[in-house]
C-alpha cells in the first residue's frame, strides 16, 4: 500500500488518481506534462524510426525535465514520481489521455 507525505494510504490506482490530479491542479504545470508526454512519444518514435537508441535517455530528460519544471516553479510541491513512482507514471498517461479527450483542460 502506497503512503503519501501526508499519511493518505492508497490500496490502487484508482484511489490514487484523485491525489494524482490535486498535485497537478495548477494549468501551466499540467501543460509541461501534456509536452513532456508528447516529447517521450516523439523520442520513441525517433528511436525506432532511425534506430539510434540514444533518444531513449533522451526521453527520460524530456519527461522528468519539463514535469519538475511545472512542479517545482508552478505546483510549488514535490513531485509524486519520488513518493509513488509506479502510480505517478501511471498517472502522468492517464491525465495525458483525458487531456487529449477534453476530460481535464490546460
Amino acid at each position: 500500500m502506497a503512503h503519501t507525505a501526508h499519511g493518505e494510504h492508497f490500496a490502487n490506482f484508482a484511489e490514487f488518481y484523485p491525489y494524482y490530479l490535486e498535485e497537478h491542479r495548477n494549468p501551466a504545470s499540467r501543460g509541461l506534462h501534456f509536452i513532456d508526454s508528447l516529447g517521450v512519444i516523439g523520442c520513441l518514435a525517433m528511436a525506432l524510426a532511425t534506430g539510434d537508441w540514444l533518444w531513449l535517455p533522451a526521453a527520460i530528460v524530456c519527461d522528468y525535465g519539463f514535469a519538475w519544471v511545472g512542479h517545482f516553479f508552478f505546483e510549488k510541491n514535490r513531485p509524486a514520481t519520488f513518493r509513488h513512482p509506479i502510480y505517478s507514471l501511471m498517472g502522468d498517461w492517464v491525465m495525458f489521455r483525458d487531456i487529449c479527450t477534453g476530460r481535464i483542460s490546460l
